[in-house]
């Protein structure tokens, strides 16, 4: 169980971690304020500031992390009737403001009577111990010191993400899901190159199991192709698997190509017994084909992530037809459950189901859903067709629903998952 639940944090973070390292970046290219990068969740056990003044905190809950972009979904929690400490330099211009309860021995402690930290740049405030109010002007690069301390820039409306371009946004919300789609590609490859051979979708042979085999007695050799079963096309491996087992016990047909030769070959399907299950599947003794080549290695971290992609496009389209299926969805407890599958069966498992969901997230969160990552580029297109932003109000209140639906989601599936696992 610890390994289980160490390995299921380490996929989460690393996912997590890589999808906001690159809404990190662009933003940074954009000249959008980044404020804080966090790795994990919760309160604050290490915090360091570099020179661009961006805060990096290491947080208590290693649940994956998050990054802070001055003026999306985030403000300063500076307001009126707060008591504070001011840092004042010799111009008598505001470079540190401490929310904190400890003050250092040279900063002002004051009551905030109002605060404009993004156009006017300034603070009034009352000194404790005296009667007359003071407005002082914010530094555009002075400090936030916060509650718990750590350290975080003011965000002047020229590095707020409201004042980048449309376009600069659009890179900056696409650049998470693009940073999972990479991981899930690099992912892939990686298990290629370990598992020595990529198993190909094509309906083809690799082997032929067993002296005594259906597939041996009908002639079948490794290499050749199924189109075919019984007068049915067949496309790829999994069809070819699910024909095979739908005729447990008969005699029917494969066509099959061999090199350039067409052939029709009568196979007997094995009638094999399900493990604790009185039903039958067929079986003939083939295994499938393994590209030992060092392009379809590479290759496979493009196909196996779009498989992935297009397997959950198609199943949420699906829903338009059957109806909303909440069984189709997984929480984390889902998530646990997977990695307690494939964590006894070693390393490459592990790395296959990062890069699943890795590649699941990307494109869940390209949805257009208010709050999510496709609904904000939603959002920016509609900007740059208007040729200006909705109001704040409006958006604010459009992100609000988007989150109340997403928190009522997954509520309900990680109720389910937990119905599923434990009932």
């Amino acid at each position: 169980m610890i390994k289980t639940i160490l390995v299921f944090l380490i996929i989460f973070s690393i996912i997590v971690v890589y999808h906001e390292f690159g809404h990190f970046y662009f933003a940074k290219k954009a000249g959008i304020r980044v404020r804080e990068f966090a790795l994990g969740m919760g309160p604050k056990l290490f915090a360091k500031q570099d020179k661009s003044g961006t805060t990096y905190t290491i947080r208590m809950l290693p649940l994956g992390g998050y990054v802070r972009l001055a003026g999306l979904n985030e403000e300063d929690g500076i307001q009126p009737g707060m008591q504070v400490g001011l840092a004042i330099n010799e111009q008598n211009v505001v470079t540190g403001i401490n929310l904190s309860e400890k003050y250092a021995v040279d900063e002002l402690p004051a009551q905030v009577d109002e605060v404009e930290l993004v156009d006017a740049m300034m603070i009034r405030v009352q000194p404790i111990g005296q009667d007359e109010m003071v407005t002082y002007t914010v530094d555009e690069n002075a400090v936030i010191t916060e509650k718990d301390g750590t350290r975080i820039l003011v965000a002047p409306r020229d590095t707020r993400y409201e004042s980048a371009t449309p376009w600069n946004k659009i890179k900056t919300n696409f650049a998470g899901p693009m940073n999972n789609f990479i991981l899930s590609i690099v992912t892939f490859m990686i298990i290629g190159l370990l598992a020595g051979g990529v198993a190909s979708r094509e309906a083809k042979i690799g082997e032929i199991a067993g002296d005594n085999s259906p597939a041996q007695a009908a002639g079948l050799k490794a290499g050749d192709v199924i189109t075919a079963v019984n007068g049915k096309a067949i496309a790829n491996w999994d069809e070819l698997a699910q024909a095979i087992q739908a005729y447990p016990g008969k005699t029917v047909p494969f066509d099959v190509r061999r090199n350039q030769q067409k052939l029709t070959v009568d196979v007997a399907v094995e009638a094999a017994k399900a493990e604790n299950s009185d039903k039958t599947y067929g079986r003939i003794g083939i295994t499938r084909f393994y590209d030992t080549s060092i392009q379809a290695r590479l290759l496979s971290g493009f196909t196996q992530t779009w498989a992935v992609i297009s397997t959950v496009i198609t199943t949420i389209l699906g829903m338009f037809k059957s109806g909303f299926d909440i069984d189709q969805f997984g929480g984390p407890v889902a998530m646990a459950q997977m990695t307690n599958t494939v964590v006894g069966y070693g390393f490459i498992p592990v790395l296959s189901l990062m890069a699943m969901l890795s590649a699941n997230l990307g494109i869940m969160n390209l949805l257009p859903i208010p709050a999510l990552d496709g609904g904000k580029i939603v959002l920016n297109i509609y900007e740059a067709v208007r040729g200006k932003p909705l109001a704040q109000e409006k958006e604010g209140i459009i992100t609000l629903i988007g989150v109340g639906l997403l928190v009522i989601l997954m509520i309900a599936v990680t109720w389910n998952d937990i119905i599923r696992a434990f009932f």
